[in-house]
């Protein structure tokens, strides 16, 4: 009788690169629409300001002076959002695939929540050393998003990605 159990030990098995990126970039979609809502439904504060502090990678902390609504930083914010969201989506496919936590949901969402909490630690607490503008967004809505992301991102590889027999 097979239990249809396997380890979860490393193995080279490749991801579904264009899953796994469309994964990342849904998932940084729906936290984004979150984060949006949270920001001016919940603790009433400009829903731009994120934007701001996002595109301020790219284009200096000068764009933190303001948290109005500018075309030039909103296009800039989703870019540098959609990106990392794509690539973390990738790294995220590449730990499932390697560990066969794809094998059922319960795994592929734990497998996503840890390293969403994994994010959090890394983007806001090393990146701040070259943003430290994002130290202010040290907290527990901000954990609790990077969770869900990692959760929505590796759910959404897990029913987007192909078997290589249906390839």
């Amino acid at each position: 009788m097979e239990l249809g159990m396997q380890s979860h030990h490393f193995v080279a098995r490749r991801p579904d690169w264009i899953a796994a990126a469309t994964a990342g970039f849904v998932a940084g979609a729906a936290v984004m629409v979150m984060e949006l809502f949270w920001s001016t439904a919940i603790i009433d504060v400009s829903p731009w300001a994120a934007a701001h502090m996002v595109a301020a990678i790219a284009l200096g902390p000068g764009v933190l002076d303001s948290t109005a609504f500018s075309v030039g930083i909103v296009t800039v914010a989703l870019l540098i959002h959609y990106v990392l969201g794509a690539m973390f989506g990738v790294i995220l496919a590449a730990i499932i695939a390697s560990f066969h936590l794809d094998d059922t949901v319960t795994m592929v969402l734990l497998a996503g929540s840890l390293f969403g909490g994994f994010l959090y630690l890394f983007n806001l607490h090393g990146m701040v050393y070259y943003f430290p503008w994002f130290a202010q967004m040290q907290n527990v809505v901000v954990v609790i998003s990077n969770m869900l992301f990692g959760m929505t991102a590796s759910f959404m590889y897990r029913q987007l990605k192909r078997d290589k027999k249906e390839k």
